[in-house]
């Protein structure tokens, strides 16, 4: 176990180093990207023609390559963390965008009537109403997002060591360690799942209101008994956010 633990000195980094410098790189980016995905998503949802061109243009900037963004920022940003998070950044939103948009359309009209009712404008409704209403289909993007940036930032290994965790694997061709390329792995994956299951506590934290069986994370509602009726079966919407499949 040792081993998994014993980081090269030429990384400068000792392992929880490492740890914490992945989830700067993979994290601050998502939260760049739900603060633009908040205003943009508020704008698609008002002029709803905006959506198409903005969800065109998201996608397109999701299809460039990681090594393709490096080329263009390494002549402004350097070899730097900031050349490997603004790409990072700009993927998010392809994610964050949508999801944004979906759960703010998927507020009952009902609800956004009363608010008007009561005096509420469009800025202090969309804040104070539709955003807290659209929380589930918010989070499941961040999922989505913070699971797909934290895979991501080892790319930048190809790029002065920018990688956090994935220099190791390169350090581990290096210096023929396997181990060292499991210990990349096997971390990656154990900080995707632990930044998965805080973020499924803190849409339980946000959403008191919801029964303990929405905050399910599956693909359909439960099953109707066979003994009941069509009538009686209970109505259940389910939404689930998937990122696109992306070569880096």
């Amino acid at each position: 176990m040792n081993g998994f633990f014993d980081i090269p000195s030429d990384l400068q980094h000792s392992y929880l180093g490492l740890v914490s410098w992945h989830l700067q790189e993979a994290l601050i980016p998502v939260l760049a990207g739900f603060a633009a995905a908040l205003p943009i998503g508020a704008l698609c949802v008002r002029f709803k023609w905006l959506y198409p061109p903005v969800l065109w243009i998201t996608t397109v900037l999701y299809a460039i390559p990681s090594l393709a963004f490096f080329v263009v920022l390494i002549d402004y940003t350097g070899l730097s963390q900031t050349t490997v998070m603004i790409p990072l950044g700009f993927y998010s939103l392809v994610v964050l965008v949508p999801a944004v948009v979906d759960g703010v359309r998927a507020v009952p009209e009902e609800t956004n009537q009363a608010a008007a009712a009561m005096g509420i404008g469009p800025v202090r409704r969309y804040v104070q109403v539709q955003l807290p209403i659209a929380v589930p289909a918010i989070i499941a993007g961040l999922r989505v997002a913070a699971a797909s940036s934290i895979s991501l930032v080892s790319v930048g290994a190809l790029i002065g060591n920018q990688g956090a965790l994935g220099n190791l694997l390169s350090t581990a061709m290096l210096y023929d360690r396997p181990k060292l390329a499991v210990t990349s792995v096997v971390t990656t994956a154990v900080l995707a799942v632990v930044v998965d299951a805080l973020l499924v506590l803190l849409r339980r934290v946000l959403t008191p209101w919801q029964p303990p069986s929405t905050h399910t994370s599956g693909s359909g509602a439960r099953r109707t008994p066979a003994r009941h009726s069509k009538a009686d079966a209970p109505h259940a919407t389910t939404s689930s956010t998937r990122a696109p499949e992306r070569v880096s």
